[in-house]
């Protein structure tokens, strides 16, 4: 694959950060006027007034003064839950992978290694994190100086030779300075917020029936519709913003692959350490498959029409391209 320099590459992240930005608010609120549009057909027929008959036609006015209405809500709550989601990435990619810090005189050797690579490339040594997993697997997450950082098992760590580490520590650098990780955590916040709000309102839609009276079940059945017409809208922009995610993360490593060889000089130590990893991969109880997408290999469950929808490329695809440097 041909190398594309740092520089583009981090141009062309900031750029695709500041469409997900854009995108994925236009994908939401292009599913509330979904719903009342839904809301509307599913009412029957309308009084038109001007002609003094009913009509099965679309309300528009119906339809766009209850959109205006909700949409500085829906806006007002995406912003606040972007902002501290964003914010507090770095504290929940951790949880979800039980990471914890890594001291130097813990280990002096990833130190070495990693403060040899940032200096050989100009840039800060990021945090380095550990997490006390037999296999291997690696990532790195943050948003910016304060939060870069690189995660490590103890798996990877021990059973990865000096040339095959630092081809490891060099891919994930080299996501650091591309801006892949910020990329992926602002698709990773929307994501979840569609996920999270198609969660709770099947979970409404499964205890109002056991919650209705006999005396409300007209209008509980309204409200049940109202439901039903929300979650469709919300799988519908759940499944745009998934496809948003998957075309920009296969790319992604790749291009890291292609930094860690340029950046360490062997790119075939990299081609056999995703050779070991492939063969043991760590971190798989992550039950987040948003963070396991930070993974620099994240195993695909099931073959076939479940790889279109992957995070990750074929691993073997890779290591032949490695190999081809």
């Amino acid at each position: 694959m041909k190398y594309v320099g740092i520089i583009t590459q981090q141009h062309r992240n900031n750029f695709r950060s500041g469409l997900l930005l854009t995108l994925f608010p236009v994908i939401i609120l292009a599913m509330v006027l979904l719903f009342f549009i839904i809301m509307n057909m599913a009412g029957g027929a309308s009084y038109n007034e001007e002609t003094q008959n009913y009509s099965s036609e679309l309300d528009w006015n119906y339809i766009w003064s209850g959109f205006a209405e909700v949409v500085p809500w829906v806006i007002g709550i995406i912003a606040i839950w972007f902002f501290i989601s964003y914010f507090s990435n770095v504290s929940m990619v951790r949880h979800a992978v039980g990471a914890r810090p890594l001291e130097r005189k813990e280990n002096p050797r990833i130190y070495n290694l990693i403060e040899n690579l940032c200096m050989s490339c100009g840039m800060n040594t990021p945090k380095i994190n550990i997490v006390d997993d037999p296999e291997l697997n690696a990532f790195a997450s943050g948003i910016d100086e304060k939060s870069y950082t690189v995660t490590l098992t103890t798996g990877i760590i021990d059973r990865l030779n000096d040339d095959e580490l630092e081809g490891v520590i060099g891919h994930e650098l080299t996501h650091i300075r591309n801006k892949d990780t910020r990329l992926l955590i602002i698709s990773i916040v929307f994501v979840g917020i569609l996920a999270v709000l198609s969660a709770v309102i099947w979970r409404i839609m499964v205890y109002m029936p056991r919650t209705r009276s006999s005396n409300s079940k007209g209008g509980g059945a309204a409200v049940f519709l109202i439901m039903l017409v929300a979650l469709i809208c919300c799988g519908i922009g759940y499944f745009f913003t998934i496809l948003t995610r998957f075309a920009i993360s296969r790319k992604r490593e790749f291009m890291a692959d292609a930094g860690s060889a340029e950046l360490t000089g062997n790119p075939l130590a990299l081609a056999s350490a995703l050779r070991k990893i492939s063969d043991n991969p760590g971190l798989q109880d992550t039950k987040r498959d948003d963070v396991a997408q930070l993974f620099i290999f994240h195993k695909v469950k099931g073959g076939g029409f479940s790889k279109l929808f992957s995070t990750h490329p074929d691993i073997e695809e890779r290591i032949k391209i490695l190999e081809q440097f």
